[in-house]
C-alpha cells in the first residue's frame, strides 16, 4: 500500500482521513460500458476518464474516486446507439442518484471540493442533476461550503490541438465516437487493449439532425463508429492528455484555488 497514490481505493482509511481534512478536493471519474468499434474494449470510456482524472489529480494534490463504471444510455447520434449488443446502460433516474449519493457520501467525509471527470457524451446533464440536488439537500442540512464541478475532458481540447489532429476537417464530438480522439488516448495509455487492424476506416456517419424512437438500427454503421480511428496515434493521445489535462488543471486551479 503506498500513500503516494492519488487513487483513493488505494488508500488505508486513516491516510485518507487525513487527505481529506487537509482540504483536497476529490475527482471522480464516470465512464460507461458501450461498444467502441472492433478495435477497442467495451470500458474505454472508464479507462479514459480514470486516466484523465489521474493526470489532473497528479498536478493539482486531489484525490481520484473509484470510477463510475455504467453510464447513461448511448445515443445514436453520439454513440451510436443503446440497441448494440454490448452497450450496457443506466436509465437517468439511476445516473442521477448515483451522482447525489456520491456527493453526499464524500460530503458526509468533509470533502467540500468535488468534480466529476466525465468520459462518456450522455452522462453530463444526469451528473448535472443529481450534483445539484445533493447541494440543495446539504445546504438543508446547514452545509454550504461545498461545491461541485463538471468536466467533460473534450473540453479542454483547445482549438490548436484540433487542427493539428484534424487536418481534414473535424466531424465534432459527436460523431468522434470510435474515432481519433478515444483511439489516439488508447494508443497512448493502453496500447495492448487496441488492435489496429481491426479499425473501420469509414467516412464520418450521415445521421438525422433528430432523435426518433425506437432506434432505427439501420442508420448505426454497422461498426458502431461514428467516424474514423485509422489516424490514430499515440502522439496524437499524448497532445491531447497533456491539452485537455491541462485546461482542467487551470479551471480546478481556478474554482477551487489548490
Amino acid at each position: 500500500m503506498s500513500v503516494d497514490t492519488v487513487y483513493m481505493e488505494e488508500l488505508d482509511a486513516f491516510t485518507y482521513r487525513e487527505r481529506v481534512a487537509s482540504g483536497v478536493p476529490v475527482l471522480i471519474p464516470v465512464g460507461s460500458i458501450e461498444q467502441h468499434g472492433p478495435h477497442m474494449p467495451l470500458n474505454t470510456d472508464v479507462l479514459l476518464s480514470r486516466e484523465m482524472a489521474g493526470a489532473v489529480a497528479g498536478a493539482t494534490g486531489a484525490l481520484v474516486a473509484p470510477p463510475i463504471v455504467f453510464g447513461y444510455k448511448s445515443q445514436q447520434r453520439s454513440g451510436g446507439g443503446n440497441h448494440l449488443t454490448g452497450t450496457t446502460s443506466l436509465d437517468a433516474a439511476t445516473v442521477v442518484s448515483i451522482a447525489k449519493t456520491l456527493v453526499l457520501e464524500l460530503a458526509r467525509h468533509g470533502v467540500r471540493k468535488v468534480a466529476f471527470v466525465n468520459g462518456h457524451y450522455e452522462n453530463y446533464q444526469f451528473l448535472y442533476e443529481g450534483a445539484d440536488l445533493a447541494i440543495r439537500e446539504l445546504r438543508l442540512d446547514g452545509i454550504t461550503d461545498l461545491k461541485v464541478m463538471l468536466l467533460s475532458y473534450w473540453d479542454f481540447v483547445g482549438d490548436d490541438v484540433i487542427a493539428e489532429l484534424y487536418p481534414d476537417g473535424f466531424p465534432g464530438w459527436d460523431l468522434e465516437h470510435g474515432g481519433v480522439l478515444e483511439t489516439s488516448l488508447m494508443l497512448l495509455l493502453h496500447p495492448h487493449r487496441v488492435d489496429m487492424t481491426r479499425v473501420a476506416d469509414i467516412p464520418p456517419a450521415q445521421l438525422p439532425d433528430y432523435d426518433v424512437l425506437p432506434a432505427r438500427p439501420e442508420i448505426t454503421p454497422a461498426s458502431g463508429c461514428l467516424s474514423s480511428g485509422a489516424a490514430g496515434t499515440a502522439e496524437k493521445g499524448r497532445l491531447l492528455l497533456d491539452g485537455a489535462s491541462a485546461g482542467m488543471v487551470a479551471a480546478i486551479r481556478g474554482e477551487f484555488g489548490v
